[in-house]
């Protein structure tokens, strides 16, 4: 069960639910590739094994963490409120009330315009939060937030 789904008010709805972008695997894709080019550059033997084996292994570690950021990390907009909650059993949340929200900022580089990333900025009355980093479809979440 998400966690937004346990805090929500009764009389609360949800309006938007982001999460961040398939691009946080990027390090275990290249991770991936470098495996691929050892095993096919050498003729398959012991060799080929032990030059791809460590490439493998960092793609793998780097997929299953990347993974579990991303099953864990909720953006939730809804009529009162925006709840962002990282991590799985140790977690932080942060909210922020809606009437409370100044500027929403996105930073897209030419990158996150082509495959649909950015970074999104919330700041509100007395202070703002961490840069939410990867986030997929940026200008629409923020068109949830700025909408009310």
């Amino acid at each position: 069960m998400a966690y937004y789904t346990k805090v929500l008010q009764p009389d609360e709805n949800v309006k938007y639910v982001g999460e961040l972008h398939w691009t946080i695997y990027r390090f275990s894709i290249f991770y991936g590739i470098l495996a691929i080019i050892a095993f096919a550059g050498f003729d398959h033997g012991k060799l080929s094994i032990s030059m791809s084996a460590p490439f493998l292994l960092v793609a793998i570690v780097l997929f299953l963490r990347s993974s579990i950021a991303r099953v864990n990390t909720e953006i939730v907009v809804t009529d009162k409120r925006i709840i962002h909650k990282v991590g799985w059993f140790a977690h932080r949340s942060e909210e922020m009330n809606i009437t409370k929200i100044e500027t929403v900022e996105v930073r897209q580089g030419v990158m996150g315009g082509i495959f649909g990333y950015g970074t999104v900025l919330i700041k509100g009355t007395g202070g703002g939060w961490e840069p939410l980093q990867r986030v997929a479809l940026p200008l629409e979440l923020r068109n949830a937030i700025i909408v009310g």
